[in-house]
């Protein structure tokens, strides 16, 4: 007779609760599929960016000791430390090129640049007052400015402005602001926000640490922290407009951590309205619980504000699923898929309970929930995600533990996956994208003429482009994430199998700062792969 070690036993009893569970769910087999992709990436991916040649980079801390990857011989960094703690990982050949750091970015922040490159800041002790820059180019590596922050910066939030200047906004025991990079003499001052101090609950749960921000289409900076929201003017410095408290008594930032997402903006009115949607988190004092061994069940509440209205107002509603540390990932559909994180407990290392295993999909436009497919692998504290360009949300990370744990009750995890939405099952038919005219480099208010194939009776009235700018995702935020559906014009068809839509590129940098976004194509709530566009 064949016996399963403690550890079988415990796997094939996880299969079979996802199984039961995803039946009385009452889930299809087209509601999302998941993948492996890479057994190990050699770190854990506490921070993931997806750059315009379509690589990610994906790095930890740097002050845990060794990671699971080492640099070739004769590579090691002049420190002496051979271990990696970031990596370039091709989704399409699934290659891993280790990457040299330094400095420690455990906590930090970042974006890319209007010319495409990854601007990244803050971190811990040596790393919290650094600038690093990484080029999308074969053979690039970190780049690491000591004194790029006037203020250290631990667990900030990053946002890219109409000039193309990216603010840094908040920080451990930082209340105030900052920009970067140093190009101007008011560059090199930092500025206070007195609402980061009102919104902390206490220095050691603060619950307003990776703020929400995103940016309103009037270009002010929209901020929320812990329970509560402003408009911030950050040329002139002040706060032009409070919003209402949220209601539910929830906090919702780190440790406390929900997610946030900027709803799809629709170009195809003069006046653009702007809808945050602000999803879990869990009482105020779970940390401090979840430290003495109590795991508090998080929240299922979530929130839309329409931030551009005259009288704004919350409108709660709840998820079908608990969950704290949630990935909110917009996709080209204009859907917001929420994934990874748990249903008990906090933030922190240790301090969650009860993985939340299925995905849920949600549809703005008909306010619904839909609750997807469970992945095989618990993605807690410190996990990722991000939509690549051919439509797949990929996933990383995974380490509630203080360093590289393979034996504790939720191991570190290294593997990579890939979730395919939906839209990407049961073979349905995809547009192609074939051309763009006038070219991939596109100025504000331009007319685009977009070729694409299509082998299916096309629903004119169904297509419709989107532009995706790529975030910097981590803790559970994916900042500088947003979606813009473009004013199209019309679709007409050349030949069989092809057709061109004509549509308009945003108006001003407001609502789509300068830099590079994944255009792509959408028919009957399929979305083609992207092409790179640079705006300009």
């Amino acid at each position: 007779m064949a016996y399963m070690s403690s550890t079988s036993t415990a796997t094939a009893l996880s299969f079979l609760f996802i199984f039961f569970f995803t039946l009385s769910l009452g889930i299809q087999p087209d509601q999302g599929k998941w993948k492996q992709l890479k057994r190990s990436m050699g770190i854990s991916a506490m921070h993931m960016v997806l750059l315009p040649n379509d690589r990610i980079i994906a790095f930890d801390r740097t002050n845990f000791g060794p990671s699971n990857i080492t640099f070739p011989s004769g590579k090691c960094p002049k420190n002496g430390n051979c271990y990696a703690y970031s990596v370039e990982f091709n989704p399409a050949n699934r290659n891993v090129r280790p990457l040299t750091v330094l400095t420690d970015t455990w906590c930090s922040s970042g974006a890319l640049s209007p010319n495409g490159e990854l601007v990244q800041s803050g971190g811990y002790k040596n790393g919290d007052r650094v600038v690093r820059i990484f080029k999308p180019c074969a053979n690039c590596d970190w780049i690491e400015d000591l004194n790029g922050l006037v203020s250290p910066r631990w667990y900030a939030s990053n946002q890219v402005l109409p000039n193309g200047k990216i603010i840094v906004v908040g920080g451990v025991l930082q209340f105030s602001y900052e920009f970067i990079p140093k190009t101007t003499e008011s560059d090199h001052k930092e500025y206070p926000f007195p609402f980061l101090l009102e919104t902390k609950h206490t220095d050691y749960i603060p619950n307003n640490l990776y703020p929400f921000t995103h940016l309103s289409p009037d270009g002010n900076l929209f901020v929320f922290a812990n329970d509560r929201a402003i408009l911030l003017d950050y040329v002139n410095h002040k706060v032009v407009r409070q919003y209402p408290l949220m209601p539910g008594g929830i906090s919702r930032n780190y440790p406390s951590t929900g997610s946030s997402a900027l709803l799809p903006l629709k170009l195809s009115t003069s006046a653009v309205s702007a809808e945050i949607l602000v999803c879990g988190g869990t009482d105020a004092d779970s940390n401090y619980r979840a430290s003495i061994g109590d795991f508090v069940e998080a929240s299922k509440t979530c929130g839309r504000l329409m931030i551009t209205a005259v009288d704004p107002k919350w409108e709660m509603m709840e998820m079908p699923l608990n969950r704290i540390m949630g990935d909110m990932i917009l996709l080209p559909t204009g859907d917001v898929l929420i994934i990874n994180g748990a249903s008990k407990g906090s933030a922190g290392w240790g301090f969650a309970r009860d993985p939340v295993m299925n995905p849920v999909l949600y549809n703005p436009n008909k306010n619904r929930f839909d609750v997807l497919n469970a992945s095989p692998t618990p993605r807690l504290y410190h996990a990722s995600a991000h939509l690549l360009s051919d439509g797949r949300v990929l996933v990383a990370g995974s380490n509630p533990n203080k360093n590289y744990n393979f034996t504790a009750l939720y191991p570190t995890e290294l593997s990579v996956e890939a979730f395919y939405p939906p839209y990407l099952c049961g073979n349905k038919p995809r547009p192609s994208i074939t051309i763009v005219n006038p070219g991939l480099k596109v100025g504000y208010k331009q007319k685009l003429s977009i070729g694409f194939g299509l082998k299916a009776v096309v629903d004119i009235k169904s297509i419709y482009v989107t532009l995706m700018a790529p975030s910097f995702t981590s803790h559970s935020f994916s900042m500088n994430q947003r979606v813009l559906v473009l004013e199209v014009a019309g679709v007409r068809q050349m030949s069989a199998g092809n057709y061109v839509v004509e549509g308009y590129a945003p108006a001003k940098a407001a609502l789509a700062p300068p830099g590079y976004y994944q255009l792509f194509v959408v028919h009957g709530g399929v979305p083609s792969r992207a092409k790179w566009v640079q705006i300009m």
